[in-house]
């Protein structure tokens, strides 16, 4: 079980020096926290990063006790990436270790939610000296072969 919506909070609050220890976060904070959090995700959805978050369906749904069902690999581009949407508003300004680490582990988050597809040379590409087996062939490519996708059937749910 990944962590909790709480534990991404008080993490990412704690990498910007505001440790629950120290300063008491009051419950308008942590709903605050909280819809920047589903906010932060919702984008990375849209751009395509798709790691299994639960996105609310509306802003004041947000519940802070939710399991967030990330894989562990993107805890910390999540707890990071959080800090620096939480420090401005909080009148803090994240240190430049925080801002390289969110980078590397930003980048590590779509290093592993990338989709490889397969291209061909387009018909008319050179083949090269040694792609000839037939004296007197063609010196280009053949056209590349079609192939057809498909469909995925996907069945989404939506929350009431």
């Amino acid at each position: 079980m990944g962590y909790s919506k709480r534990q991404f909070v008080e993490a990412a609050y704690a990498e910007i020096g505001m440790a629950g220890y120290v300063f008491d976060l009051s419950p308008e904070d942590l709903q605050l926290a909280v819809r920047r959090l589903d906010s932060m995700m919702a984008e990375w959805n849209g751009r395509g990063i798709v790691i299994s978050y639960p996105l609310p369906v509306s802003p004041q749904n947000g519940d802070l006790t939710e399991a967030s069902n990330v894989p562990d690999w993107a805890n910390e581009a999540i707890i990071l990436g959080l800090a620096l949407r939480l420090a401005p508003g909080e009148g803090k300004v994240a240190s430049p270790d925080t801002k390289t680490n969110a980078a590397n582990a930003f980048n590590t988050v779509v290093a592993r939610c990338v989709r490889k597809t397969n291209m061909q040379l387009p018909s008319g590409t050179p083949s090269g000296a040694g792609n000839r087996q037939i004296p007197y062939q063609s010196p280009f490519l053949t056209d590349p072969v079609v192939t057809e996708v498909e469909p995925v059937d996907v069945d989404i749910e939506f929350a009431k």
